[in-house]
């Protein structure tokens, strides 16, 4: 969603730095480039005023440490006053207050909440919840079906009430349902509504009197830009929110929802939805999301990434293998999905730091599709093939390029690069070569 808005801070940054230093022209001319880039990226007007006007006072008004170069301090300013706009970091859901915890989802029609529902219960399942999952949409059809398939596919318990009851009746006998099968968390899905139908955002409020809500938790569309912040002033003011996710945050919409929804609501952004998939929801830090607006990576949440992928047993054992030079082609492919589960590749590299000035360099789509050819072939082999890649003659590799609908040479190169990377490994074993390695490539 960023990336536009990504390149254009690169290009302002890289200028900036080159000029050595900070004076009232360089971040003049600098400032009416961020304000440009901000307005393309349909952030609130006032915001961007208030923001650059703060970069401006305290860019002019800095002495720099000498270890920090002038442009350094510079991005600096405008890192710190983007997350003062952003909010706090992530202080996670209040589900203290009231036992089971209830929350409610509220929000316009399509923007996601039943899906932001399901991602909701296995985030929190991760986290030791019980959680219970609430068709309150009674309008929308196929609605309560939607949400029984959903929490099938997650193993979460759903409830649905009867047909002649009406979305508050059922919200006050679902937290009953809660408490007799010993669930801690009710999530409440409720229908799209527009702002301007005032009987549904009525009847959003008279939920609110039948249960004791813990957290409402406002859908957004971030794909909307700036008219989802509109929308959420007008929901807060008529039934109260208390924090928001944005949805949809993978797609190629501005951003300016992200940047100025804080601002104008006084409400945190908690969670982002960042693809298709029930497992592809990320909490909401702001320092973390400025760090990556600003091309300077987020290396934090690529390690969180990491960890929750990684199993922990099967990487001490692949260490095992790795220093007894017992790594097969078994090993390499438990690695591919190991990566797989982190998300997508675009999604990894922009966590990486500087990772923009090298997209230009590197086709991410065609990276992608080199791992996917990669997992095919190894897929295509017996899992003695797989062991030892030595028996694997002409006919042999002729049968797994079929199988895995790819060449003959590209069976070949996956072999000679397994072989390449094992000697690499063998190296880490010797002294003498690594000191040469270390000569080579000094790493300071």
């Amino acid at each position: 969603m960023f990336e536009r808005l990504t390149e254009r801070f690169d290009d302002i940054f890289q200028k900036i730095k080159g000029q050595g230093i900070i004076n009232e022209k360089n971040v003049d001319e600098a400032i009416r480039e961020i304000r440009i880039a901000l307005l393309e990226a349909d952030v609130n007007y006032k915001i961007v005023k208030e923001l650059l006007a703060k970069v401006k006072e305290k860019a002019l008004g800095r002495k720099v440490v000498k270890s920090v170069s002038p442009g350094q301090a510079f991005v600096k300013i405008i890192h710190d006053e983007m997350v003062n706009i952003m909010g706090e970091g992530f202080s996670g859901l209040e589900l203290e207050k009231n036992k089971p915890a209830t929350i409610m989802l509220v929000g316009l029609q399509g923007s996601g909440k039943t899906t932001h529902a399901g991602k909701l219960a296995v985030y929190l399942k991760k986290k030791y919840h019980r959680p219970l999952l609430v068709a309150g949409d009674i309008y929308r059809p196929a609605a309560i079906e939607q949400l029984k398939t959903l929490g099938k596919s997650i193993d979460v318990p759903v409830y649905a009430g009867d047909t002649d009851m009406s979305p508050p009746e059922i919200c006050r006998e679902a937290l009953k349902y809660a408490e007799q099968n010993s669930l801690d968390t009710v999530i409440i899905d409720t229908a799209g509504r527009l702002q301007i139908d005032e009987p549904l955002m009525e009847e959003l409020n008279e939920i609110k009197k039948e249960v004791t809500l813990n957290e409402i938790l406002f859908v957004a569309d971030a794909m909307t830009g700036q008219e989802a912040v509109n929308i959420a002033s007008t929901f807060h003011n008529k039934v109260g929110m208390d924090v928001v996710c944005l949805t949809k945050l993978d797609g190629d919409a501005r951003g300016g929802a992200a940047l100025s929804i804080k601002y104008v609501t006084g409400k945190p952004i908690k969670f982002a939805g960042t693809g298709e998939k029930l497992s592809d929801l990320e909490e909401f830090h702001p320092e973390r999301m400025v760090s990556r607006i600003l091309g300077m990576g987020d290396v934090v949440s690529l390690v969180e990434k990491a960890q929750e992928s990684v199993d922990h047993k099967k990487a001490k054992e692949l260490e095992r293998k790795i220093k007894k030079q017992q790594f097969t082609l078994e090993d390499f492919l438990e690695q591919l999905h190991q990566v797989k589960k982190m998300g997508s590749l675009d999604k990894i590299f922009d966590m990486i730091p500087g990772s923009q000035r090298l997209k230009g360099n590197i086709n991410m789509q065609d990276s992608a599709k080199e791992l996917k050819k990669t997992e095919a072939i190894i897929l295509s082999m017996t899992p003695l093939e797989r062991k030892k890649p030595k028996i694997l003659n002409g006919s042999r590799r002729k049968r797994i390029a079929r199988g895995s609908g790819t060449r003959v040479q590209d069976v070949n190169k996956l072999i000679k690069n397994f072989n390449q990377m094992k000697k690499m490994m063998k190296m880490f074993k010797n002294p003498k070569k690594m000191a040469r390695m270390k000569q080579m490539f000094p790493f300071k």
